[in-house]
């Protein structure tokens, strides 16, 4: 399986959209400092995330939230009260 994930910094509103075979591997590697983009702003935890048999369709998943377009707005829309319980 892959997975895209969605992380929330704890410390600021920040958000980070990914892709990971191992998603507990990933957020460890994100919390330990590991990946520029989301170093300033660690620790994150993870909100949600979407399996997929093919890695191909991940990265289409993964591509449309990364562009903050409608895909985002609509995933942020069904985690309304998840992302605001970690503000």
């Amino acid at each position: 399986m892959h997975y895209v994930y969605l992380l929330k910094s704890e410390v600021k509103n920040k958000h980070y959209v990914g892709i990971a075979k191992n998603v507990k591997k990933r957020l460890l590697e994100h919390n330990a400092g590991k990946v520029r983009s989301t170093k300033p702003y660690i620790p994150y935890r993870c909100l949600y995330l979407e399996g997929y048999a093919s890695v191909e369709d991940a990265k289409i998943r993964e591509k449309r939230l990364k562009n903050f377009g409608k895909a985002y707005v609509q995933l942020k829309k069904r985690l309304k009260y998840s992302l605001q319980a970690w503000d």
